[in-house]
């Protein structure tokens, strides 16, 4: 069973209960970036996300069949007032709690039902190997993401080679690279376009300068079209990893396009190095 499958086991078993993406991680034996990161990849939904949609979908249901106590309802949902609970059931399905409970229905609710990955098809991945690198300077683009609006990092790509790039000094010959952080509770992560450098000059408006000590790295390749990079980082998180017994650190992912990418039809391949935990 891979990761995500056993955490949304968790979820579902324990959808009633005070659930933490700590908690969560630890029942599945992996930090919580770790957990973040392969959830997010998989499904395209932030962990926490997924877990306020599910139980505000149950609480839902129980408003249709009649519950007569909101409150109680809200506190099953894992909501500390009523005021809180109305707030994020709004917010989910653009209608109070009270309306639901008086029509006695959930139609036209945009419920979530559960997941259920496990005869998702997974790409094989080419065996991978281990690199000590030496340290990454470089200057780029920084960008915020969630893993349900992955479609952003492209954009951020055009919106980085059009202008900025041209603009950094000392660049280092070569492709640049992208930067991939870890995922915080939310689902949310930082993403760079960046391009290395011999050293830092004056840094152009908007970028960030990036320094990477040395470190050992996994590395595995992405062969397909780079649309389905997220199939392939699902891939390393759940079974590749683990697998290997190897624990990814809390830094930076590097993707390194192959000298055969082609920005503009998006094929030629790049390699994802996942930083290890010494």
């Amino acid at each position: 069973m891979s990761i995500v499958d056993k955490a949304l086991w968790v979820i579902e078993r324990n959808s009633d209960c005070g659930l933490s993406l700590s908690g969560v991680a630890e029942a599945c034996g992996v930090s919580r970036s770790h957990l973040a990161s392969a959830f997010g990849a998989s499904t395209g939904w932030p962990l926490m996300k997924y877990l306020r949609a599910r139980r505000l979908t149950c609480a839902a249901r129980m408003l249709a069949q009649g519950a007569p106590d909101i409150l109680s309802v809200a506190l099953d949902a894992g909501y500390g007032s009523h005021e809180a609970f109305t707030r994020a059931f709004r917010e989910q399905f653009q209608v109070p709690p009270e309306r639901v409970r008086e029509r006695a229905s959930t139609e036209g609710l945009a419920l979530v039902a559960p997941l259920d990955l496990r005869a998702r098809e997974r790409p094989r991945l080419s065996p991978p190997w281990l690199s000590d690198a030496t340290a990454v300077q470089a200057v780029g683009l920084s960008r915020r993401h969630g893993y349900d609006q992955v479609i952003g990092i492209p954009i951020q790509w055009q919106s980085f080679m059009a202008g900025p790039y041209r603009h950094i000094p000392q660049r280092s010959d070569g492709i640049p690279i992208g930067l991939h952080y870890p995922a915080d509770d939310d689902g949310a992560f930082d993403y760079v376009c960046a391009a290395e450098v011999t050293a830092f000059g004056r840094l152009p408006d908007g970028l960030v300068r990036i320094e990477l000590p040395p470190r050992r790295y996994a590395v595995f390749e992405h062969r397909a079209h780079v649309s389905t990079l997220f199939d392939t980082y699902a891939a390393i998180w759940n079974e590749a990893l683990p697998g290997h017994g190897w624990a990814p650190a809390a830094a930076p992912i590097i993707e390194r396009h192959a000298p055969t990418f082609d920005p503009d039809t998006g094929l030629g391949g790049l390699s994802l190095w996942i930083p290890l935990a010494v």
